[in-house]
This record gives structure tokens, C-alpha cells and sequence, in this order.
């Protein structure tokens, strides 16, 4: 809000030329100078502690995707291993995993909330099949499972204002 007032982002009256093609509204971040931090209520020995300033753009949908799924150590793979040393296998619909996504974009809670979501929707199945493993061999997670157990976590209360 800082950074938006300093940029003058608001226009009053009815005629104004309103230059903003070249501000990106969606990302006042990347306008962010040692002042803003003061004007926040930083130190002003603290802010001379810190060389660089930067920002980092959000992530977007298929970035949050990647991390959930790409990386060696991927969350999906974690949960697919731990099931593994069940001699279960875990398989995730595609839904499942665009929905993990969405929910993490509409709380607002970046690539660390992605644990969060997958522990709300899997948090059951870990305590409950591992205990069934001689009638249960694999585990395939639909998009309604999930909805259903995310529906009755208490991760609503994360949503970010």
C-alpha cells in the first residue's frame, strides 16, 4: 500500500491522465526502495544492513505445478515413496493435482502451502491404509476424494485476506 501511494497509483477527478502503462499494479514489489521499508516500520539500521534490495515475481500456476511434481525430493514423490515402503502404490489424478494447485493460488499461499493442502487430503489414507496393506495393494486419489477431505479440513481458516 506504501509502495502505491509513493507511485500514486489512485487518481482523483474526472479528467486526470492516469499514466500508469508502465506500472504494474498486479506486482508493486518490484517498485520497492529502501524508504517503503522505512516507511513500514523497519530500522534504519537494519536497512543499511541489507546491500541489495529485490523482489521475486509470484509464482504462477504451472510454476506451483512443477514444484509439486518435478523436483527429485517433489512432495507427490515423497508421499508416493512413503506408500511405497507399504508395497502400496500411490497414484494421484491429474485433477488432484491441478486442484492442490488452485487451492494454493486462491489462499494465496505460495509453493509452501502446497504441503499443507496435500497433508489435508492425504492425512487419512496415510494412518489408514498402511494398516489394511494385505487387501490393499494400490491407491488412486480422485479429484472428489481430495475435494472432499480438503472440504473437511481446517485449512479454510488460511485463506490469506
Amino acid at each position: 500500500k506504501k509502495i502505491a501511494n509513493r507511485l500514486r497509483t489512485q487518481t482523483v477527478g474526472y479528467k486526470v491522465n492516469k499514466d500508469d502503462g508502465n506500472i504494474d499494479l498486479k506486482n508493486l514489489y518490484k517498485y520497492i526502495t529502501p524508504q517503503d521499508l522505512r516507511s513500514f516500520g523497519l530500522i534504519p539500521e537494519l536497512i543499511g544492513r541489507l546491500p541489495v534490495i529485490t523482489y521475486l515475481n509470484p509464482l504462477d500456476r504451472s510454476a506451483l505445478l512443477n514444484i509439486l511434481t518435478e523436483p527429485k525430493n517433489s512432495i507427490i514423490k515423497q508421499y508416493k515413496k512413503l506408500f511405497e515402503y507399504e508395497n502400496i502404490k500411490l497414484e494421484f489424478d491429474k485433477e488432484v493435482l491441478e486442484l492442490i494447485v488452485d487451492k494454493a493460488m486462491e489462499f494465496k499461499l505460495g509453493a509452501r502451502g502446497l504441503r499443507s493442502i496435500c497433508e489435508a487430503i492425504m492425512i487419512d489414507a496415510m494412518f489408514e491404509v498402511p494398516s489394511a496393506r494385505e487387501s490393499i495393494k494400490e491407491l488412486y486419489i480422485t479429484v472428489d476424494y481430495a475435494t472432499d477431505k480438503f472440504a473437511k479440513s481446517d485449512l479454510k481458516k488460511l485463506k490469506v485476506a
